[in-house]
């Protein structure tokens, strides 16, 4: 990244890209709480999640309005505002991951409430969210360091998730006919299935932005391979 003239810039932008490492880390906190609230039923760990939104909704209206200022008041040009908007987009992706989160815990504890826990194919969401977790972490380092070939690496990656979440759907549709007295709770769990898969497109955000900041092109809604030509 280019050296620009304030130092005090580079200590702000040290400061701010921080603070979204520390969001991203509460995020995933958040994240591997769901899903062991869903592993377990555990409407009390689910709470705690459902806790922690107030927190990652506080942070990430800090960040903009740290972002905010440092725009006003540097107006950073090149390489330096493309890095400011990436990091407001990222924020945003996170705050969503952590609400997906969430989703998951009231989901968790609707189900519970419905009294079918235990009788739930739950453990075949773990595949999909293991990925989905470690795919956002994997996003996170990659932004850390500016790695172009990490984030294209995330962005294939991100199509298991896909496929995991695809054949979640069909096993829980005949899992449904096959009890339809579970329908209600088995909704409930195609909901955290799709919150698992839109973590994983909330990491793929970010990969995407990994490209916008170091080789200055939106590349969103373009298809992988062209990606890949355009970064080579």
């Amino acid at each position: 990244m280019e050296k620009h003239i304030s130092s005090q810039f580079d200590a702000e932008l040290t400061h701010v890209s921080s603070r979204v490492l520390e969001l991203g880390g509460l995020v995933e906190s958040q994240i591997r709480q769901a899903v062991f609230a869903l592993s377990q039923f555990s409407t009390e760990v689910a709470q705690e999640v459902i806790n922690t939104e107030a927190q990652v909704n506080t942070m990430e209206v800090e960040i903009d309005r740290d972002l905010s200022s440092i725009i006003a008041r540097r107006q950073p040009t090149a390489i330096d505002l493309r890095l400011l908007i990436a990091i407001s987009k990222v924020t945003a992706n996170l705050e969503r991951a952590g609400d997906e989160s969430e989703k998951i815990a009231r989901m968790v504890k609707a189900i519970v409430a419905s009294g079918a826990a235990r009788s739930l194919p739950s453990s075949e969401l773990r595949v999909a969210s293991d990925l989905a977790s470690g795919l956002l972490r994997k996003a996170l380092d990659a932004f850390a360091r500016l790695d172009v070939t990490a984030a294209i690496s995330i962005l294939k990656e991100d199509d298991l998730i896909d496929a995991e979440f695809d054949g979640f759907v069909r096993k829980l549709v005949t899992y449904m006919m096959e009890d339809p007295r579970t329908i209600s709770a088995s909704l409930d769990l195609l909901f955290i299935a799709k919150a698992i898969e839109r973590i994983g497109d909330h990491a793929k955000n970010i990969a995407e932005f990994i490209i916008y900041v170091v080789k200055g092109a939106d590349i969103r809604h373009t298809a992988l391979a062209d990606i890949e030509s355009f970064v080579k």
